[in-house]
């Protein structure tokens, strides 16, 4: 598995981390105690859906798509941790197209007492995803360009790790979030497994059940037993992926194999 951190300068200058991060814009979003949204900077108003939603007043989630409400909500509570000088938490959140990496910081009086919070996001969707080709068959239902990451962005520690999407074995889902599984290990990642399936290589990753999406290049063997089929991953640890009945024809085409092939117990 590759990973990337932030903060990692590579050897090449124009591709560090340093270096992308001098050229992001930063959106900033001000809030008070009880997560009103009273500002923002240019950025932020050209990023988010402001016209669309008029977030001013509202509690910051009314201008976050559904799926990711959760996670703002939880990322909120954590900047109230109470231990002493609490680094800022991370999330990404997929909006339309986009990848954004966001942190939020509790801000204080000369007494520390709460009076606010102030988010931070970068656009980071050029870094970890690549545009397809133009044409009818890459264009999302907004009409917009279609991206496909090329590194999954995952969270350690408060660090945020970039996976080489090749290296990926399999992905679980966890409820809003995911699991990165690859022949190092697995990463905890904020994307939902819908996130990830819209933006992944279809010819390479399918979901083969609500929970799992598979590489499937990696597929080992196929094993059906009482009309169950699972998966056997590459690696050295056995893993075993289910595979439901709707998406078993569509697995056995993408492979090649087809209804003419019988898979014995």
């Amino acid at each position: 598995m590759k990973t990337c951190p932030i903060g990692a300068e590579s050897a090449s200058p124009s591709s560090s981390w340093l270096y992308l991060l001098e050229r992001f814009d930063v959106g900033v979003v001000h809030l008070d105690r009880e997560l009103h949204v009273m500002g923002m900077n240019d950025f932020a108003r050209r990023s988010l859906p402001v016209q669309e939603k008029m977030p001013f007043g509202k509690i910051v989630t009314s201008f976050h798509p559904e799926a990711a409400r959760a996670k703002v909500k939880f990322l909120l509570g954590q900047a109230e941790c109470p231990v002493n000088n609490a680094p800022p938490m991370a999330m990404m959140i997929n909006i339309p197209d986009r990848v954004l990496l966001i942190k939020v910081s509790k801000m204080g009086d000369a007494q520390a007492a709460t009076t606010g919070y102030t988010l931070v996001f970068y656009d980071i969707t050029e870094v970890v995803s690549h545009k397809l080709e133009d044409g009818p068959a890459h264009s999302t239902a907004e009409g917009g360009e279609r991206r496909q990451l090329r590194k999954i962005p995952t969270i350690k520690k408060n660090r945020v790790l970039l996976v080489d999407v090749p290296s990926v074995s399999f992905i679980r889902s966890e409820g809003h979030y995911t699991w990165v599984h690859t022949a190092q290990g697995n990463q905890f990642c904020n994307l939902n497994i819908g996130d990830l399936e819209s933006r992944l290589d279809p010819q390479l990753f399918l979901r083969v059940h609500r929970s799992y999406i598979v590489n499937l290049s990696q597929v080992d063997e196929i094993v059906r037993d009482e009309g169950r089929m699972t998966l056997r991953m590459m690696g050295s640890t056995p893993v075993e992926i289910p595979v439901s009945r709707l998406s078993a024809p569509r697995l056995m085409d993408q492979l090649g194999l087809g209804e003419s092939v019988s898979v014995k117990p």
